[in-house]
């Protein structure tokens, strides 16, 4: 099953017989036979036709809106679960402090370890660089963190964790393209640009995850409660962030598979050109789809498939009262 990525400005997605098809200006550009499609992510001005939405929520078939850039507007899903014991939980739990805490400190931990992990196998693979100083403040903040008391206390521990590891990431960068400091809103530069992109789309994932298992995506532990926001993906992308988004911008940019060429700045930042933004999206995909280990059982497993397997686990956490284990890359 695949995602299909719709970029193209002004074209069409329309439903015939038993395929999907996207058009512009009466030139078929794509033909997707129906079955092969597990989810629709819409960029910019794309046009759907009503055969195509209905086809779309009766297959399950979960749609995403998003701006030119990446940021996401809006979802087009099918009803949502029945689960509804799974949301009353979730909701008893959120408010229980001392569980909430504990579920905080372990997203942090996961976070922290696997940030670890990558300025790890950098430096065994380029000895000319020693994060030895940051690796041991990041040993420090570990240490640090099991005596942190409010969830807000650990979120500050986080920060400083990530203010510590992005110091290091900008040194790993060996082409023209650069890395200081991480922007946002917007980015400002075109390394920031991939990460926010990659952060959006693991984030979409993420959500589709835990919806389709039946949680409340704008109820989260480490991340709380604030209006519109997705907080549980982003609470559960965390363990995800360095091993998926950071290790693909590094491999895009010191590869050269992406240069400055294909970035534009506008007034609201620095972001993809339309060609470009394809090129990341097949490289997204072989990450998505990379063969690894599920550490729980063992079986042979990608990380689309993992991000499943956390949500569950994390359902698990919270209708037994378990400790959350997030995902550790060796």
């Amino acid at each position: 099953m695949a995602i299909l990525y719709l970029t193209e400005q002004g074209s069409t997605l329309r439903k015939e017989s038993k395929r999907l098809i996207v058009e512009k200006e009466g030139k078929i550009l794509a033909e997707i036979p129906e079955f092969k499609i597990e989810k629709v992510l819409i960029f910019g001005n794309i046009q759907l036709t009503t055969q195509a939405i209905k086809f779309l929520l009766e297959s399950g078939i979960e749609t995403s809106f998003l701006n030119i850039h990446g940021k996401l507007i809006g979802r087009l899903s099918p009803i949502e679960s029945k689960n509804i014991e799974l949301r009353m939980t979730q909701y008893k739990r959120f408010h229980d402090e001392d569980f909430r805490l504990q579920v905080a400190k372990s997203i942090v931990e996961g976070k922290i370890r696997n940030m670890k992990v990558v300025l790890q196998k950098y430096q065994r693979n380029h000895p000319e660089i020693s994060f030895e100083s940051f690796i041991e403040e990041l040993d420090i903040l570990l240490q640090e963190l099991p005596r942190k008391e409010r969830v807000s206390s650990v979120f500050g521990l986080e920060g400083r964790a990530s203010a510590t590891y992005y110091s290091c990431f900008g040194k790993m960068f060996r082409k023209e393209l650069q890395f200081e400091f991480r922007t946002k809103h917007p980015p400002l530069d075109p390394v920031n640009a991939l990460l926010s992109l990659g952060y959006t789309l693991i984030t979409n994932e993420m959500l589709s995850a835990v919806v389709s298992i039946g949680f409340d995506p704008y109820i989260g532990f480490l991340h709380g409660i604030e209006y519109g926001r997705p907080s549980l993906p982003l609470d559960l992308i965390e363990e995800f962030r360095a091993p998926i988004v950071d290790r693909l911008v590094l491999e895009i940019v010191n590869k050269g598979i992406l240069g400055a060429e294909d970035f534009e700045r506008t007034e609201e930042g620095v972001y993809l050109k339309e060609s470009p933004r394809k090129t990341f999206f097949t490289q997204y995909e072989k990450r998505m789809l990379e063969t690894l280990q599920n550490p729980d059982d063992g079986t042979e497993t990608n990380w689309r498939k993992l991000f499943t397997h956390q949500a569950q686990k994390f359902a698990k956490t919270l209708k037994e009262g378990l400790p959350y284990t997030p995902y550790q890359i060796r």
